[in-house]
């Protein structure tokens, strides 16, 4: 059984920072490219970013390039997006995915992804 657990979730002010970790279980994670979407009230998910495999190929929407990293420790089988100079409008939960094939290259969409978390709240205060 395939688990994603994200968290580091909160309530920052803008401009502020805040780490999300997702870890995993379930299968062999250093084989799966994974991602980062974010889902805010009364609109759809959304790609936030992605990590291949090995973590040596990173892709991100523009929205947030510049700010967000996403990373990953295939020895802890946890992947990371750092969050810097957070805006109001990233205000969403924000999930974590594991891409359906092995070894596959980024997807930007939900339906190359078959596992997610339960997600992790992320507020911004003005």
């Amino acid at each position: 059984q395939v688990q994603l657990v994200e968290s580091g979730g909160g309530l920052v002010q803008a401009g502020g920072s805040l780490r999300l970790s997702c870890a995993a279980s379930g299968r062999t994670f250093s084989m799966y490219a994974m991602a980062w979407f974010r889902q805010a009230p009364g609109r759809e998910r959304e790609f936030v970013a992605a990590i291949n495999w090995s973590g040596s190929t990173t892709d991100s929407v523009d929205s947030v390039k510049g700010r967000f990293t996403i990373s990953r420790d295939n020895a802890k089988n946890t992947v990371y997006l750092q969050m810097n100079s957070l805006k109001p409008e990233d205000t969403a939960i924000y999930f974590c995915a594991s891409d359906r094939l092995p070894w596959s290259s980024l997807h930007l969409t939900t339906d190359a992804y078959d596992y997610w978390g339960q997600g992790t709240q992320v507020t911004l205060s003005s």
